[in-house]
């Protein structure tokens, strides 16, 4: 049942204290009488009220701010159309409204957009007005009428589509109603819907794909924070396999003792906040991802490498140096010593074959992973390209008898392998393991 502001409110009679001057238009006089009910109410205790009592007041309250809301922002819109708050020196009404009200700006701009909307969908803003439309339903409504093709259906056909979100707004929330906006198209034209629905679809996913955005940061305090913008579908791939590790019986079942989520000392999974759940089914997703399921960067699989010493592998409390430049715990880097996708390289022990002398042509996997612990990067003295970017070098050529060893290696880029290669320039290494290049004169 929709109430309306005015078969809620009292409305005064003469004057309007808060002005003090005779308050002949009735939105005047409606802010009066909410000043007077509002100092009526201010000392009335809300557990003196009947349970029955409050089931009936509290609808007609959220109805009634509602209905509050479409008036103040048809009030807003015309003082934006008298450029309120100009005399003051503000930009904007919207700024001057913020500014007078402590709201934020955002939150201001916002309100002013959705009042100049409802200006264009007068069956969504009269719902708005008797209390029938909340804010953030009238938002859905205007999206999803604006986002009709109004070039292959009549007007008449989009209003009967505004009518009848109007409609299901009194029985599905905003985010119902957003799925439901999306297939409007199917009930009131389903004789175009499912071509303007591909293209609808398709032009989304182009965006996404070329939109899609990554970053992240060390905070400083052990985590790594970050954002991600991704298409839905990545997104819905990336929640299943995050919801299947985060099940309470895959814990139960399948997490090993010395994991992170099982060491956590949180006990019962299932009485975990969500958000942590999945946050430790992350972290447990990329810690055991299986080496053949890596992608390969500069010829060997995208690994992180963990530097220890020996003594420290066996049980010393010294810190790890991931091959990024951060450091770990040794404990932990003896946890990871055990899960895939990382490779552990002692420092003192001979656990990977790095000479093959010249029983092969090109470095192997292990000999890039050694060549890219001792260069860091590009060894030109002045690049900073990245080991995964880079070619390993033979610093005595394979064809004048040099081997194929970490000791003959050198990690280039493409720019600086090629100079390499060019009989116009010349290499020369510096002492500290650096090369730089000279043209030849």
């Amino acid at each position: 049942m929709s109430v309306g502001v005015r078969s809620v409110l009292p409305m005064s009679s003469g004057l309007d204290e808060g002005y003090g001057a005779p308050a002949a238009h009735p939105l005047v006089r409606l802010v009066g009488a909410c000043e007077e009910a509002l100092k009526d109410a201010s000392g009335a205790n809300a557990w003196t009220m009947t349970p029955r009592e409050l089931g009936d007041a509290l609808p007609r309250m959220t109805r009634l701010i509602a209905a509050m809301t479409e008036v103040q922002l048809r009030e807003l819109v015309e003082a934006d159309r008298h450029s309120i708050g100009n005399e003051t020196g503000f930009t904007n009404t919207a700024l001057w409204w913020a500014h007078e009200t402590g709201q934020t700006k955002p939150a201001a701009i916002g309100a002013l957009k959705l009042g100049q909307w409802l200006e264009q969908h007068e069956t969504t803003r009269a719902a708005m007005g008797a209390g029938g439309v909340l804010a953030d339903q009238a938002k859905v409504i205007i999206h999803a009428i604006d986002a009709l093709p109004v070039d292959l259906i009549p007007a008449e056909t989009i209003a009967e589509a505004e009518a009848h979100l109007v409609e299901l707004a009194a029985d599905h929330d905003a985010k119902a109603l957003r799925i439901l906006g999306r297939k409007i198209l199917e009930v009131v034209a389903p004789e175009i819907a499912e071509d303007h629905q591909r293209q609808v679809l398709e032009h989304e996913e182009q965006h996404a794909a070329a939109s899609a955005s990554f970053t992240m940061a060390p905070d400083g305090h052990g985590s790594m924070l970050g954002r991600f913008k991704i298409p839905v579908l990545a997104g819905e791939i990336l929640a299943k396999h995050l919801n299947a590790i985060a099940a309470p019986r895959h814990h139960d079942q399948q997490v090993p003792t010395g994991s992170t989520t099982a060491g956590a000392g949180i006990g019962d999974q299932s009485q975990v906040a969500r958000p942590l759940r999945l946050g430790q089914a992350f972290v447990e997703y990329l810690e055991t991802r299986a080496a053949s399921g890596m992608p390969k960067a500069g010829g060997m699989p995208a690994t992180i490498v963990v530097t220890m010493t020996m003594a420290d592998l066996l049980g010393g409390n010294g810190a790890a140096t991931l091959d990024s430049g951060e450091r770990i715990s040794a404990s932990e880097a003896r946890r990871l010593a055990c899960e895939a996708g990382i490779i552990p390289a002692v420092l003192g022990s001979p656990s990977q074959v790095l000479d093959l002398g010249r029983k092969t042509r090109f470095h192997t996997e292990p000999q890039r992973i050694a060549l890219a612990l001792s260069h860091g990067s590009c060894a030109e003295a002045n690049c900073d390209f990245p080991p995964s970017m880079c070619h390993a070098h033979h610093s005595r050529a394979w064809s004048k008898g040099g081997d194929t060893s970490v000791e003959n290696g050198t990690l280039l880029c493409t720019r600086h392998h090629t100079l390499a290669h060019d009989a116009r320039y010349q290499m020369k290494t510096m002492g500290n393991g650096r090369v730089l290049f000279s043209k030849r004169t």
